[in-house]
């Protein structure tokens, strides 16, 4: 009997060493992410994809790599090309490929798929995307300009962000609502919030300034103005500005 309790009590704590595991290393991949975005971003993409021949989201090199010898990359740099040493420690750098071998793994085929030309063709037409968003000095200001996305946000945010608008609401794409002492409501993309006044652009696209003191209410709206696209573009449309979008760097086309 005192055997069997033995091997159960041991059974439990292996148990619990397993999940405290698995726990660790879901901790240790969202560090590595973090660390990505917030440092290796700057020049590889969100997606890993900025440098040609180089996709860090798929796992693609201009070699095989282990782990260690990726980890050794990211601290010490490879010496005669812009890609510089760091200071991270063996722990840091480890996570970040924990991070990266993770979104390689589970990268979504749907964006992998898309046709960015094809995309550009639904933003315009049966998206309606430019009646909000503005691209390269076309489209509309009450949105957010789009015009460099694909340097700001990874591929399954965006997807995200087609189906479950309201999922995730960046700062600067926020709604705010003011209710004026007349019962007049205004509501529009904000622009600034201070101590004393509001300023939004409003569903005409004008920039409208409001006193606070002048307003009877006034807070930010409870959902994203963005409508879904998941039950009005196919699978394939939605890979397909999807990947449009992650074209977007920025650079204005002729």
């Amino acid at each position: 009997m005192n055997a069997c309790l033995l091997m159960l009590a041991l059974s439990v704590a292996c148990a619990g060493a397993s999940l405290r595991a698995q726990h660790n290393t879901a901790a240790d991949i969202e560090d590595g992410g973090r660390v990505f975005q917030n440092t290796c971003a700057n020049c590889h993409g969100p997606d890993g994809d900025g440098i040609a021949g180089i996709d860090l989201g798929r796992g693609q090199f201009r070699r095989p790599l282990s782990d260690q010898e990726l980890a050794g990359i990211i601290r010490n740099g490879i010496p005669g090309t812009p890609m510089p040493a760091s200071n991270f420690s063996e722990e840091q750098a480890a996570r970040v490929v924990a991070y990266l071998r993770s979104i390689a793994a589970t990268k979504r085929s749907s964006s992998a798929d898309g046709d960015s030309s094809r995309g550009h063709g639904v933003f315009e037409s049966k998206g309606a995307c430019a009646t909000c968003h503005r691209v390269n000095g076309n489209g509309s200001r009450l949105g957010p300009d789009l015009s460099d996305i694909g340097q700001k946000r990874r591929a399954v945010d965006l997807e995200r962000s087609l189906v479950e608008p309201d999922a995730e609401v960046l700062g600067t794409s926020r709604f705010y609502r003011v209710v004026m002492k007349d019962g007049a409501t205004v509501t529009g993309r904000l622009l600034n919030l201070d101590t004393f006044t509001v300023q939004l652009i409003d569903s005409k696209e004008q920039l409208r300034s409001f006193v606070k003191s002048d307003l009877r209410e006034h807070g930010f709206s409870e959902k994203s103005p963005m409508p879904s696209y998941k039950d009005k573009l196919s699978a394939q449309e939605l890979a397909d500005v999807v990947s449009y979008l992650v074209s977007l760097k920025g650079k204005v086309t002729p």
